[in-house]
Parts: structure tokens; C-alpha cells; sequence
């Protein structure tokens, strides 16, 4: 009996592809119908279908939505539903397929297919943070073109820059270009070239798979989309435009990010030399007063223009940096906080790009656009809207939301912590986890610290908890993944919620549910215990910073209890390594 191929894609609906993989594999079981099966989803990496399998498929099933790596199947017959046809009758969804149904891919694909051999590709991956996700995804790659017979390059664009650097001699011979990444990249140098942009996630569940689907469906970028991109935008790919709000959010939210950390830790210095009192005006000329200024009146006065700005950029690229700023420091300038700077940011972006694909000029007047028609044009019309339309009614948000926060107390901080602790393990870096991080980062400008401490230490439970598992319960794991558990710990003590990642796709049902209560009742404890955190990222390397914490015992028993309950939670749903 020939094989059958299946790849479910959940895209949002994560739980609905895990009930949808299990409903075929039950019902093709009960036919004896050999399948392989392919989840592809937020932390899903380690499942991808092996190549043997599609060599012996007579078709594969395309279920659900999201990059199925459709372009490694080559001729295959694919027949493509939906989950929900999945879930209401896999019997006839299979009988379809095994029945003829589908389609063999075109000419076009064929010929694709057809061109297989080893390519030369380049590639850059970048995420808002810049250190878990940027690297985990260029080694997916680079493990994915080696094992394929493909020839790579790969230029990261982590927190601290970019790390080999790509050349314009490595780009020129290449036969595609290959992006993955989380927030904005700029694409001028790869004009002439082919280019497929997909998303750091693509690259570390399945490398593969993004490697065969980008050199079937790599689309040219032309010479005018490079020169649009030196004054404005080039247009976005797909893949790109289906990113939309999040990933030009997330864009600023990464060049935020070292104005939070170095402010934050700044001002807690600047308390550890001079006292409480050390910004006060009667202190001015020390040491403490210094370092309270450098913090407070520059790094965080730069917080909201910087978010704006790169929002801006994200949307309409260089043009969209000044009016997104400007706008920015108007927000702050009117107590909007970050939430004018995140509408600052958005309206900036968009005014910026909708004029300058819309203005005409005359070829010789084209270098007026850049340097003063889109900024003066762009600008006006942001800082108008923020003045009159925008501005007060965020400040008085804002405000409300300030002092709830920080009057929360008993029952409410319970659950604030419950929330934003689970809300770090459900997904392990991906939307809902980063929409917890980058609210709870831009809320310390505005002087409230709670929320980033369930965060930092709900997202660092995960990791340790699996660490702490694999050595109370060792006949739980394999034996690689009992060797993954110490770089699993370093990684959680670093707040790295990804290192959890692989332990969570091995076996998701049982394994994030764990990771989900551990951080919650972490997340919990800390708020309950009045614990509060003046900077974004470090893990366990801030906690002896003095001032860096609030009530560094609580943070500390809060993160011991969600560890445990994560490795004890572990060591009980999962079963036995046979």
C-alpha cells in the first residue's frame, strides 16, 4: 500500500492542528493505511517529514494554513482542506485523497523541480530581541542547506549588529535570497536578485522544508524596487505584508529595547551610589545625580521617540524614521506614553508611505522627496493628529492604566501575574509570548515595573523547569534530550524562553500545559510578593545589580516555585522513554 504524506498547518489555531494530526493518524491506523505526518506551528521543529517518506508517497494531504513547504514535494498529487474538514469527517478527507483527488503542480513547478541541484544561497535572520531566535534560525538553516547538498551563507542581525556580514561578491553569485526574520530588513542590495522572506519560525521547525518552498516560489526584486528602497519603501513580498501590525511593532520594540535596558540599569546605579535621593536637585555634581541624569533625562527620554521611529521605519523605511521620532516625542511630551508612541509610530509609517507612492516629480526633482517633501509632509501631518486628535485622549488612557497597575494589589496582582506568566510559556517567543514582553518593557517608562518582573521570571520557568526534569525524572527523556537539559538551564537562566522549544515539540500536549502552569504560578507569586523589575532582559545576571529588583527574595522564591511545579508537572504527564 503506497504512502501517504500529510502536513497540517495551525498558523493560530495550534491546537486544532494538534487534534487534527491526531484524528488522521487514528483513522489511518484503523485502515492500515501507512502516513506520515508533519505538524508545522509555533515550536514545532524536529517533526519535519523525512525525505524517504516523500520518496515512496503516491500523495500528500495540505491541511490548514501557513507555509506547508509545499515546494519540497516536487510532482506529488496534493489534495488541500482545511482543518475544520479534518476534524468533522477525516474519514472522508482521507478517501478524497486516496481516491484521486487533487492536482499535480504546473509546468512551472515541474520545472523547478526539475532544476534541482546544489544552489548558492544567501540569508539573514533577525528577531526583536536579537539573541534566541536570529541564531536558532540561521543554524536551522545552515544544518538545512548543508544536509541538502547546498552551498550557504548566513548574516545575522542580532542585538549586537550584524555578525558576518554578507558581501556583495557572496550576494552577486548567489542563486537566491533567503530572509528570515522578525522585524524589518532592508532589501537594497539584492536588487536583480531572488528573494523569499518568511519568518524566523519557518527556519528553526523545519529549514528543509523553507529551503525547498523558497527556491520554488522566490519571487525577482527588481532594480526599481532596490532604488525605491533608498528613499522609501520597497514593496513588501507575501510573506511579508501577511506580517502587517505585529512585525512592525515588534521592529520597534527591538530598537527600544537598549534605551530600556541602559536607562533602567542607569537609574538603579545612580540609586545604589547616591541613595533614594540621589536625583534630587540638592545632589547635583554627583556621582549618583550623573548617572540618574544620563538614565532618565537621555536614555529614557528616548524610549517613545525610538518605538515611534522604528515602527515608522518598519513601515515606510528611511523616510519614515523622522516624522515616526518626531511624533514620538510628542507623545511623551503629552504623557501619551507608549501607547501615543505606538500610534505615533503607526500614523507616521503609513502617512510616510502612502505620499511617496503617490507623489509624482519629475526625475530631475526626485531627490527632494526624501529630504524634504516626505519628511516635511509626513511629519506635519503626525504631529497635527497627535496635537489635536491623538494625544489627549492616550495621555488619559494611559494614565488610568498607570495607576491601576501600580494601586493592583491582592486578588488583582494575582491574576495580572497568572496571565502574564502563562502568557510567556504558551508559545515559547512567538505572538502571544512577545505581546506580553513588549507591553510589560514599554510600561517601564512610564515608571510601572511590576509586570516586567512575572514576565522575565515566567519566561525564564520554562527552560529551568525542563532542565530540572530531565535529572529528577531521567526515564521521562531520551538520551539526547537528558544532554539537552544543561543548555536548556543556561539558556533559562539567561531568560532564553526558547531553549524549551525542542522539549515542548517532542511532546506538546503534555509538556506546555506544564510549562503554562509553572509560569503562571511564578508570574503569580511575584506580583503577589510585590516584586518589580527596572529592566527588560538579563535573567538571572541582574538580579545582584543593586536596585535592579525589588524584593529580590520574592523574585527568587517565585522563580524556584514555578521551576518546581513545571519539572514536577513534566515528570508526571509524561511517559515512560520505552
Amino acid at each position: 500500500m503506497a504512502q501517504l504524506l500529510a502536513v497540517v498547518g495551525g498558523g493560530d489555531l495550534s491546537t486544532h492542528a494538534v487534534l487534527a494530526v491526531e484524528a488522521l493518524r487514528k483513522a489511518a491506523g484503523r485502515r492500515n493505511q501507512p502516513i506520515a505526518l508533519e505538524l508545522r506551528g509555533p515550536g514545532t521543529s524536529g517533526n519535519a517529514l523525512p525525505e524517504s517518506a516523500i520518496r515512496q508517497a503516491e500523495a500528500v494531504l495540505l491541511v490548514g494554513s501557513g507555509d506547508l513547504g509545499e515546494g519540497r514535494f516536487g510532482a506529488l498529487r496534493r489534495a488541500k482542506v482545511a482543518i475544520e474538514d479534518v476534524l468533522t469527517d477525516v474519514n472522508a478527507v482521507i478517501d478524497r485523497v486516496l481516491g484521486g483527488a487533487g492536482e499535480k503542480p504546473g509546468a512551472e513547478g515541474a520545472a523547478a523541480a526539475a532544476a534541482a541541484g546544489p544552489k548558492r544561497i544567501v540569508a539573514i535572520t533577525s528577531c526583536p530581541t536579537g539573541i534566541a531566535h536570529t541564531f536558532m534560525a540561521a543554524e536551522g538553516i545552515q544544518s538545512a542547506a548543508q544536509a541538502l547538498g547546498h552551498e550557504v551563507r548566513v548574516e545575522t542581525q542580532g542585538s549586537v549588529g550584524a555578525r558576518d556580514a554578507l558581501t556583495a561578491p557572496e550576494i552577486a553569485a548567489a542563486d537566491i535570497v533567503l530572509i528570515a526574520a522578525d522585524t524589518g530588513v532592508d532589501r537594497a542590495r539584492f536588487s536583480g536578485k531572488r528573494v523569499y522572506a518568511t519568518n524566523t519560525k519557518a527556519a528553526i521547525r523545519d529549514g528543509k522544508g523553507l529551503i525547498a518552498t523558497a527556491l520554488a516560489e522566490a519571487r525577482l526584486q527588481a532594480a526599481g524596487e532596490a532604488e525605491a528602497k533608498a528613499e522609501g519603501p520597497a514593496r513588501p513580498a507575501a510573506a511579508e505584508r501577511k506580517a502587517g501590525a505585529y512585525k512592525h511593532l515588534m521592529t520597534g520594540v527591538s530598537f527600544m529595547l537598549p534605551f530600556v535596558v541602559a536607562g533602567g540599569l542607569l537609574i538603579a546605579l545612580a540609586f545604589a551610589f547616591g541613595g533614594i535621593d540621589a536625583m534630587a536637585p540638592g545632589n547635583a555634581g554627583t556621582l549618583g545625580y550623573a548617572l540618574g541624569e544620563i538614565g532618565a533625562k537621555g536614555a529614557f527620554a528616548l524610549i517613545v521617540p525610538a518605538l515611534a521611529g522604528y515602527i515608522a521605519y518598519s513601515i515606510a523605511d528611511r523616510p519614515g524614521i523622522a516624522p515616526g521620532m518626531i511624533g514620538g516625542m510628542l507623545a511623551a511630551n503629552l504623557q501619551a506614553g507608549f501607547l501615543g508612541g505606538i500610534a505615533a509610530g503607526f500614523i507616521a509609517g503609513y502617512t510616510a508611505r502612502f505620499l511617496n507612492e503617490h507623489i509624482r516629480l519629475h526625475k530631475n526633482l526626485e531627490g527632494l522627496k526624501p529630504v524634504l517633501i516626505l519628511p516635511l509632509l509626513a511629519t506635519l501631518v503626525t504631529g497635527l493628529l497627535m496635537v489635536y486628535v491623538v494625544g489627549v485622549p492616550v495621555a488619559a488612557i494611559l494614565a488610568a492604566l498607570t495607576g491601576w497597575l501600580k494601586g493592583m494589589q491582592g486578588a488583582g496582582a494575582l491574576v495580572l501575574g497568572l496571565v502574564l506568566g502563562g502568557m510567556m510559556a504558551v508559545d515559547m517567543g512567538g505572538p502571544i509570548n512577545k505581546a506580553a514582553y513588549a507591553s510589560s518593557a514599554a510600561l517601564i517608562s512610564s515608571g510601572v515595573y511590576a509586570p516586567m518582573a512575572a514576565v522575565m521570571i515566567g519566561g525564564m520557568t520554562p527552560p529551568l523547569g525542563i532542565a530540572l526534569a530531565t535529572r529528577l525524572f531521567p526515564n521521562r527523556f531520551t538520551k539526547p534530550e537528558r544532554e539537552a537539559g544543561g543548555a536548556a538551564a543556561v539558556l533559562g537562566a539567561a531568560f532564553i524562553t526558547e531553549g524549551a522549544i525542542p522539549f515542548a515539540a517532542a511532546d506538546p500536549l503534555r509538556v506546555i500545559p506544564s510549562m503554562v502552569a509553572g509560569s503562571a504560578i511564578a508570574g503569580a507569586i511575584a506580583l503577589s510578593l510585590g516584586v518589580e523589575l527596572k529592566v527588560p532582559h538579563g535573567g538571572l545576571f541582574v538580579l545582584p545589580i543593586p536596585n535592579a529588583v525589588t524584593n529580590l527574595t520574592g523574585a527568587v522564591i517565585a522563580l524556584i516555585a514555578g521551576t518546581v511545579v513545571t519539572a514536577l508537572m513534566v515528570g508526571l504527564l509524561k511517559k515512560r522513554v520505552a
